[in-house]
């Protein structure tokens, strides 16, 4: 399926607008997410676009996992594309999961360096 992707100043406004709703709603359905975040270029590219869900805890991301809710967010994500008019074929390309514990053992809490070093392993 080809559908074409807005790369206009807006669909960027629009994605950060269905991002935030998506963290909002994942917040009060996933136990230990506390935020997320993407990276992309400034055209949307989806062949650039990438978002991290972060956990508080590798346990509570663990949990989420074992117990089915990565498929929920793997949702989220998507309707959030859908909403931006981004188009992807598998939101699951386009996710990742990390936590506040890794970043804070690894980066010392820069989560700039942290984002940099996964951005050179996609």
């Amino acid at each position: 399926m080809n559908r074409s992707t807005d790369t206009s100043p807006q669909a960027e406004e629009r994605l950060v607008t269905s991002l935030t709703r998506a963290c909002e709603l994942a917040k009060l359905e996933i136990p230990g997410f506390l935020w997320l975040t993407h990276e992309g270029d400034r055209n949307l590219s989806p062949g650039n676009l990438h978002v991290v869900w972060i956990f508080d805890t590798q346990a509570s991301l663990a949990h989420a996992l074992e117990t089915g809710l990565g498929k929920r967010m793997y949702e989220l994500t998507a309707q959030a594309f859908t909403e931006a008019a981004i188009a992807v074929r598998a939101a699951e390309a386009h996710v990742s999961f990390d936590t506040e514990e890794a970043c804070q053992r690894h980066n010392n809490g820069n989560w700039q360096a942290r984002l940099s070093m996964l951005r050179l392993s996609h």
